[in-house]
């Protein structure tokens, strides 16, 4: 049997194979931020798809971290039935689901939640100050909006909790000196970078108990002038370990990334090219870093992935895109068809999440339905 398709613990929490859905926004949250029939839909079809740990959503900790519509909140008690909802229809279909967490700093919403937006460090547009520093306590009570998010989540019968750190949102503009000015103990070096999320970190372990499983989204890479580096992030990868984190997801890119070098690129590899696009980051973290690592960025072949895992580059295959086109692929995969993603890469799922439909593969929907003419 397949490495792939081995039985494996990250952390207290048995999976029943290697793969992960990586967690994205589907804009199917109603506009409060509560779950809809429509996630819980998505949710239970990846789990019928075997997909070993689907991550659900990008899930806001409090109402001025909001950066979509859509958009699943965790920052209120309501919000328990819905997601107590999902996690046990996800769990009768035979799945272990973990919801992401984040907060979406300057690249928050403000006409969404009627909050202004906080960062690290100021920043202005036109003479006027768009997104302002968040101040000591400010920083406390986003620490204590993301504990209580990971509370609820256990409370709701999640699996495990993701910090989503990458991406350019506030627990990674923290960590890049691009946005990260501060003068402060939250500003400078590296270690005063990642003091936030390392705090966040270990409220929330104190919230949810020494076994619940947390895990970490980090950039491997910002690819922008005076962004994280590599090493960098392996070194943040070190401090969490310390930390108690069970598992992290090295992605790359942030909002202000070159297309090239974003988490979403266009476009699929070439035969002969490489497919995993963070794959030298992954390489660098196995060698300093002893707990699991997740692995997303254009993975899109059988193949590829197993030679991942067989190799030791990455523990886990974490895949976005692929699942929105076919959230059946690892059925398929382990069932023998090994024929890679049908998952174009052309971002046109992105649309009608955008639009109010919600996520799914505009590609495919469009090929089934000139199939049933």
């Amino acid at each position: 049997m397949s490495e792939l398709f081995e039985q494996t613990f990250m952390g207290s929490m048995s999976l029943g194979n290697r793969f992960v859905r990586s967690a994205t926004w589907e804009g199917m949250a109603d506009k409060e931020g509560a779950v809809t029939p429509r996630l819980i839909e998505l949710m239970v079809e990846l789990a019928r798809g075997e997909v070993g740990l689907i991550i659900s959503s990008y899930s806001f900790v409090s109402r001025e971290g909001q950066s979509s519509p859509g958009q699943l909140a965790v920052y209120d008690d309501r919000f328990l039935p819905g997601l107590r909802e999902m996690a046990s229809a996800v769990h009768s279909a035979g799945g272990k689901i973990a919801v992401q967490v984040v907060h979406g700093g300057c690249n928050a919403d403000s006409e969404l939640s009627g909050s202004e937006l906080i960062g690290p460090s100021p920043i202005a547009e036109g003479g006027r100050v768009t997104c302002r520093e968040a101040s000591i306590m400010d920083l406390a009570a986003i620490t204590s909006a993301f504990a209580r998010a990971a509370g609820r989540a256990k409370e709701a019968g999640f699996d495990a909790v993701q910090l989503h750190a990458a991406h350019g949102f506030l627990m990674s503009q923290f960590l890049t000196p691009a946005f990260n000015r501060r003068s402060d103990e939250y500003g400078g070096t590296l270690e005063n970078r990642a003091r936030l999320l390392i705090e966040v970190v270990k409220r929330v372990r104190e919230t949810v108990g020494a076994r619940y499983p947390v895990l970490v989204k980090l950039n491997s890479e910002d690819f922008i002038e005076n962004g994280m580096t590599r090493e960098e992030a392996v070194r943040v990868s070190g401090l969490l370990e310390k930390a108690s984190v069970n598992a992290i997801e090295l992605s790359g890119g942030t909002t202000g990334s070159p297309a090239r070098f974003s988490a979403s690129r266009r476009g699929k590899a070439h035969p002969g090219e490489q497919e995993a696009y963070f794959i030298e980051a992954a390489k660098l973290y196995k060698q300093r870093v002893s707990i699991p690592l997740i692995l997303v960025g254009g993975i899109r072949s059988y193949d590829v992935a197993e030679g991942l895992v067989r190799e030791g580059t990455a523990d886990y295959i974490s895949m976005s895109r692929p699942l929105i086109c076919e959230p059946s692929l690892v059925k398929r995969w382990r069932e023998g068809d090994r024929r890679p993603s049908a998952c174009a890469s052309d971002n046109a799922c992105f649309a009608p999440a955008s639009d109010g439909r919600g996520l799914y593969c505009v590609t495919m929907a469009s090929k089934r339905a000139k199939a049933g003419r």
